[in-house]
């Protein structure tokens, strides 16, 4: 969990009047459908402003789905595509037992001390893996990071098993290391 969110649920009796546990109670009491609804019941009947409803809303809905149900969404209508994400998380696993996977409704982080890759079925037919690969220059495979953004540096798109091959694995491997 990163520094501002931390604080964010370490302000929040202070500054909403309940403990995060506390909202996430009275929210799934109340069992809302969607986000929006939820959001504007804690900005009307609680005062709430929309940056900690929408955080407390975010929360409250992790709870509900585990590592395992996050990532049978993600590759619900793209199980052609779940060999893929299996074989690099197998590749990951050799590289030492410090990596932390994180699953998420989209995509799953691979972190060390920091994250160093992400993993995420873009399409029906193709797996964007993003590499935090600072200074490396980008190639024809190795692309920059496109909508990955500044939480990685490129890119590469994997459409089949054998795209996962030693050159994909030693640029995972390398940012597996700088991640320390």
């Amino acid at each position: 969990m990163d520094k501002a969110l931390q604080t964010m649920i370490d302000n929040m009796p202070e500054k909403t009047g309940k403990s995060l546990d506390e909202w996430k109670r009275l929210l799934n009491e109340k069992a809302f459908a969607k986000h929006g609804e939820a959001v504007k019941y804690l900005k009307q009947e609680h005062g709430v402003t929309h940056g900690f409803a929408n955080t407390i809303v975010s929360l409250s809905k992790d709870d509900h789905d585990t590592a395992d149900d996050l990532i049978a969404n993600q590759y619900d209508g793209k199980e052609n595509l779940r060999p893929i994400y299996e074989k690099l998380i197998a590749v990951v696993d050799t590289f030492g037992s410090d990596v932390i996977k994180t699953p998420k409704k989209t995509s799953v982080s691979l972190i060390r001390k920091r994250q160093f890759a992400l993993i995420k079925p873009a399409t029906k037919t193709r797996i964007d893996l993003g590499l935090k690969l600072k200074d490396k220059p980008t190639t024809e495979r190795l692309g920059n990071s496109g909508p990955f953004g500044t939480m990685c540096s490129h890119r590469v798109q994997l459409t089949a098993l054998e795209d996962i091959d030693a050159e994909l694995i030693s640029w995972l491997k390398e940012a597996y290391e700088k991640s320390v």
